[in-house]
Order: C-alpha cells, then sequence, then structure tokens
C-alpha cells in the first residue's frame, strides 16, 4: 500500500479475502507432511503467513481508521435549520436521526469484530477492543454536540453574541421570553415532545450498548478457550479437535485461521501472555469490555435527562420569572367612604397557567412511559419518575422558592392574593400525585393566618411538627410581624 494512502474498509477485506484463500492452501498442503517432523510442518505454515505479519501489527491503526472514517459519515446534523414557529419539526427530524443513527453504529462496531477474527485470528482481540472503544467514544461525543445544538433549538440556552460573549442576565432573560411570546402554543408542546423523544435515544444507546459489550465478551471468552486448547496442544492435530469442538465464533473462522492465531502467538510470548489475561479477565461477568464507552454512556444519559428537565420545565420558570416584583404583593386596601363588600382573591394568571401546564403534563409522558423498555417498573411508574424529575425544579430553590424569597415586603392584601397562589398551586400537586414542599405548605398557611393570631401560631409548642420554622420566621419578616414582643 502507497504510503499516505487514506485505509479505507476495502483495503483490509482485500487483505482478509487474501489470507482466507492463504488458510485455504495451507490447510491442503498440511497432508503432504504427514512424515514429516512437527517442526518443519509448523516452520512452513509460519512461512506461508509471514507475509501478513507487517499486516496484523497494524491491525489497530487500520480498524481505528476504518471506524472513525464510518462513524463521521453518519449524519446525526443533517436537519435543515429552522426559524421561530417551527423548532419542533426541526427538533424531531433531528431526534429521529439520532435514534436510527444507534443500530447503525452497532452493526458497525459488530463488522469490525467480524474482521478481527477473519484476518488475526482474535490475535488481536486486544487492539480490537481499543479500537471499538474509541469508536464508540467517537460517536457519543458526536452525539453530546447534537445535543448541545437541540438546547438551542429547544429554547433553553443562553443568547449568544456573534464575538461569543454572552448577554448580561437581566438582558438575555427579557430576550429569552420575547422569542418565547412569539412561539405559539402549539408550537410549545411539540417542542416539548420533541425534547421527550431523546429520552427514547438515551434509553436505545444503554441498551444496546449494553448487549453489545455483552455480546463481545462472550466472544472474547470463546476466544481465549479457543487460545487455550490450540497454543498448549502437543500437536495440530489435537489443536484443529480443539477448533472443531468450538461453537459460534470458532465455527465461523474456521480452523485454519485458529491454527494461524496459535502459530503467530508462538513466536510472541509477551503478547500472548498480555492477550491471555485479557481473554481470562473477560470470563468474570463484572468485566467491561468496553470501559470508557459505559461511562460515557451514562454521561450522554444524564445530559439527556438535564435537557429533557430544562425544556419541560422552560415555561415554569419564564411563568414565574418576575413574580417576586409583582405590585400586588406591596398593595393596600383603598380607603373608601362606603362600605364595600370583600371578595375572596383569586389565583393569579402567572400561575393558573403554571398550573394548567403542569397538568398537562402526564399526557404528554404517557407515550413515553410506555416505550422505555428498559425501566423494570410498570407505566405508572416510569411516569411517575418522570414527572417528579420534571417537578424538582419546581420545588427547589431555582423556581418557586428562589421567588418566594425575592419578596421583601408583602402587606395584608398581597398576603391573601399570594395565598391563594400557592393553595392553587398545592391543589395541582396534589392532582398529580405529588407531595407538597414543607416551604409551601408553610407559606400558606403564614400567610393565610391573621396578622394577630401569626405570632402565637410560630411561637405554640407544636409549630415545629406543623411548620418549617425558619420559613415561618421568613414570612412573619416580610409580613412585618415581631415574633420578639
Amino acid at each position: 500500500m502507497p504510503k499516505g494512502t487514506k485505509i479505507q474498509n476495502k483495503h483490509l477485506e482485500a487483505l482478509i479475502e487474501l489470507h482466507n484463500m492463504t488458510s485455504a492452501f495451507a490447510r491442503n498442503i498440511q497432508h503432504l507432511f504427514s512424515e514429516s517432523d512437527l517442526q518443519v510442518l509448523l516452520s512452513t505454515l509460519k512461512a506461508i503467513y509471514f507475509p501478513y505479519e507487517p499486516f496484523k501489527q497494524r491491525y489497530g491503526h487500520m480498524e481505528r481508521a476504518i471506524l472513525s472514517s464510518e462513524i463521521s459519515g453518519i449524519d446525526i446534523r443533517g436537519a435543515v435549520a429552522r426559524g421561530v414557529g417551527a423548532q419542533g419539526i426541526e427538533l424531531s427530524e433531528t431526534v429521529r436521526r439520532m435514534e436510527e443513527s444507534i443500530p447503525q453504529v452497532i452493526v458497525l462496531l459488530e463488522a469490525a469484530v467480524e474482521r478481527c477474527i477473519s484476518f488475526t485470528g482474535g490475535s488481536e482481540a486486544d487492539e480490537l477492543i481499543m479500537a471499538l472503544d474509541e469508536a464508540m467514544l467517537q460517536y457519543i461525543s458526536n452525539l453530546q454536540e447534537t445535543l448541545k445544538s437541540l438546547r438551542s433549538v429547544c429554547g433553553v440556552d443562553n443568547v449568544v453574541h456573534s464575538d461569543g460573549t454572552k448577554k448580561d442576565a437581566g438582558f438575555d432573560r427579557k430576550e429569552g421570553a420575547r422569542i418565547m411570546d412569539m412561539v405559539s402554543e402549539e408550537e410549545e408542546w411539540s417542542i416539548v415532545q420533541g425534547a421527550l423523544q431523546i429520552l427514547t435515544v438515551a434509553d436505545c444507546l444503554t441498551s444496546r450498548a449494553s448487549v453489545f459489550e455483552a455480546s463481545l465478551r462472550a466472544t472474547l471468552a470463546r476466544i481465549g478457550t479457543s487460545f487455550s486448547l490450540s497454543v498448549h496442544s502437543s500437536s495440530l492435530d489435537q489443536a484443529r479437535l480443539a477448533t472443531d469442538e468450538e461453537s459460534g465464533e470458532a465455527s465461523r473462522v474456521g480452523k485454519a485461521s485458529l491454527d494461524a492465531a496459535a502459530l503467530r502467538l508462538s513466536d510472541l510470548p509477551e503478547k500472548a501472555r498480555k492477550l491471555f489475561n485479557l481473554l481470562e479477565q473477560s470470563k468474570d461477568p463484572r468485566f467491561h469490555a468496553l470501559p470508557l464507552t459505559s461511562q460515557r454512556v451514562v454521561a450522554f444519559a444524564d445530559t439527556v435527562n438535564e435537557l429533557v428537565y430544562d425544556v419541560l420545565i422552560s415555561k415554569v420558570r419564564q411563568r414565574l420569572s418576575d413574580v417576586s416584583r409583582l405590585p400586588i404583593w406591596s398593595s393596600v386596601e383603598e380607603p373608601s367612604s362606603l362600605p364595600l363588600p370583600s371578595f375572596s382573591a383569586y389565583p393569579q394568571a402567572y400561575v393558573t397557567s403554571v398550573g394548567e401546564y403542569l397538568l398537562t403534563l402526564p399526557q404528554q409522558l404517557e407515550p413515553l412511559a410506555e416505550g422505555i423498555s428498559s425501566s423494570e417498573a410498570g407505566t405508572d411508574d416510569a411516569q411517575f419518575l418522570l414527572l417528579s424529575g420534571c417537578l424538582r425544579l419546581l420545588r427547589g430553590p431555582p423556581l418557586f422558592m428562589e421567588q418566594l424569597r425575592g419578596i421583601h415586603y408583602i402587606t395584608d392584601r398581597g398576603a391573601l392574593q399570594l395565598s391563594a397562589d400557592i393553595e392553587y398551586l398545592s391543589n395541582v400537586l396534589s392532582a398529580l400525585s405529588m407531595p407538597i414542599p414543607s416551604f409551601l405548605s408553610t407559606y400558606h398557611t403564614c400567610l393565610s393566618t391573621p396578622r394577630d393570631q401569626l405570632r402565637d401560631l410560630i411561637k405554640s409548642p407544636d409549630a415545629g411538627s406543623q411548620l418549617d420554622v425558619p420559613t415561618a420566621h421568613l414570612v412573619s419578616k416580610i409580613r412585618r410581624i415581631a415574633l420578639d414582643q
């Protein structure tokens, strides 16, 4: 092969075809040495296979080049970029490409295993493992890059200038809100559906990678058994007998190929020792044939979960972004000379919008929960886990808790309104079978309690079992109620 030639699959396939012809020739002439000394036959066979040795030593390099080229040829970012109002279509197309690419990659890896056995008889199994691991890392890296691009498609990434600098947070929020306002509700749900489908990509990658690794581990174990019988046999007849008794890979490779591998390793004792150690380890169920791949698959699944949660919660985050600055909290009843009836407060638009969105989520999650094959739980359990993951951000400091803490002063009228808002949100969480966070229930209790009774409530002996005491003190502070009097 001329120097500088780009190694392609056809080059290795040509070598394999020639090697198969050579193996057939070696097998056909063995009967001519039936009366000769065994060492003469061994020397003859080694001489027959010797021209392939330089290529076998470079097998790992060739396989890496082939797999890298094939992985690069898989288009998972070919979806046409679309403007505002059509991101859902772009997202759906990209996710479809990602999911379809997974079985394509597995087929490429399986073909690499076949090439290794056909050409080297498994004697370069260590190089094969490294080549497979690197190929999977390259592929998962491509998936990760695609996920990054999908964040902007889903509208959950920060706006970045052409010079690479991010805008200030305040302007960024306004810009994001402006863009989201341009997206219709139908488009929002289209983006949600597309984001949920990314979970199936992570599930498919996890399951297919696990199955392939188990298959590879079994193949390595069979090769190890074959080598143990072949290399340590006292004659080629015994080696061929051991090969005949093998099933699976050994049957496909043929006796001559394994004989060639055993002959080769007999002249490479150090390589044989390391290879035998590796093949022996592969028989352990805890052995990871592709250790780096296993870690990256988990990391990819985590990144997918993060993206999906961000998409699902983006509308909630948008609606709650300015809650702490609403003027209603500091408003007071306007004095009137006429006796006017008092009315109960109704939940405001921001919280009803959030509630309606959360109540609709289970319908969006149901098809996905049914399709997640790796979940050992039932559909209801899978849906609950997905929903609870989405709602965890709502219960945590980044969202509603942060907004409530941002209210520095609230009047009695504002307390009545916020109490109504919290009660509505609590009812939504209850309808979703979600627990009510203690800080939320404490806020509601302390806001709905009349001013002259709040101090006694917080100071009561059983307050610690009914209230989150730090939160209760915070509410008394923003209501300007002194607890030390």
